[in-house]
């Protein structure tokens, strides 16, 4: 890509607009960022389905599929030096948290964010003792 074309007026140099070329970007499924965490183990957080941790099988700019996943319903890091899911996904899950029985499969289909977990911070959460109803 070539630089733009300037010109100076009363001392401000400015960019003509007419010369700015812009690069689409297009989404082409093996270069996805949510792609490259295929196969980690993740805590992923979204408006309608919680907090959830599982392992990553599918990932794209629609939605998000995990595999042997369990459901964060009041999350509280081991390590109280950390906060939130982020330290959940560093420390393992507290006591006093409360997760669902694991499922082999689950769909997330909406705005998702996903936070890579630490072995020992899944194995935490997959080893706590489920909510009882």
């Amino acid at each position: 890509m070539s630089e733009p074309e300037t010109m100076m007026i009363n001392k401000v140099e400015y960019v003509r607009k007419d010369s700015v070329q812009t690069e689409t970007v297009v989404w082409g499924g093996e270069k996805s960022i949510a792609n490259r965490m295929i196969g980690k183990a993740v805590i992923v957080r979204s408006r309608n389905e919680g907090v959830n941790a599982g392992i990553v099988v599918i990932a794209d700019e629609t939605g998000v599929e995990l595999k042997n996943c369990r459901r964060l319903y009041y999350h509280k890091p081991k390590d109280s030096s950390v906060a939130w899911y982020e330290g959940v996904s560093v420390s393992g899950l507290h006591a006093d948290s409360k997760v669902s029985g694991t499922v082999k499969q689950k769909v997330i289909i909406e705005d998702y964010s996903m936070t890579y977990c630490h072995d020992s911070a899944y194995k935490s959460i997959m080893e706590h003792p489920n909510v009882k109803s």
